[in-house]
């Protein structure tokens, strides 16, 4: 079944419920200090752009894109509902953010991911979708914890 992305609701007990799971395994699978999946307020700042997928009436991803500079975005807040994971719905979601960046006239899509095993299914994943290593951008730095990908979006 394909799943239906909408604009999210960071003001909905569903989407509140997932975000607030997002953000605290995130946090629980990576040394202090070194997490940085973005919270409610976060996700309501003017420079991201914030999805929600459905299945039916049931929330199963969230996805979305933080404007860096008018040439380079960054993917954020990526999840998938534990219990609908390898459905193809994550997928789904980075493949709408890459349309979305693409159509915004971005010229480069970057993110970080943690470095633990907890994180290796992202990490293939954004490789699948043809992210390559990267240096720390925008305020990141260098970190054993994370991990940082780019994508070209002008298709060299």
């Amino acid at each position: 079944m394909m799943m239906q992305i909408r604009p999210g609701d960071t003001y909905d007990p569903r989407v509140i419920a997932l975000l607030d799971h997002h953000v605290t395994a995130a946090r629980a699978q990576t040394a202090p200090g070194s997490a940085h999946a973005l919270d409610l307020a976060g996700l309501r700042a003017p420079d991201i752009a914030f999805w929600t997928g459905w299945e039916g009436e049931t929330l199963v991803a969230t996805g979305a894109l933080k404007t860096l500079s008018a040439e380079h975005g960054e993917v954020k807040s990526m999840h998938t509902r534990q219990t609908t994971r390898r459905r193809g719905f994550g997928g789904q979601m980075l493949r709408h953010i890459i349309t979305e960046a693409r159509a915004r006239g971005l010229k480069r899509l970057s993110l970080e991911t943690g470095s633990w095993d907890y994180f290796k299914p992202a990490q293939a994943l954004y490789e699948a979708h043809g992210f390559v290593a990267c240096a720390p951008f925008e305020g990141y730095v260098e970190d054993p914890n994370s991990v940082f990908l780019t994508l070209d979006l002008t298709g060299r």
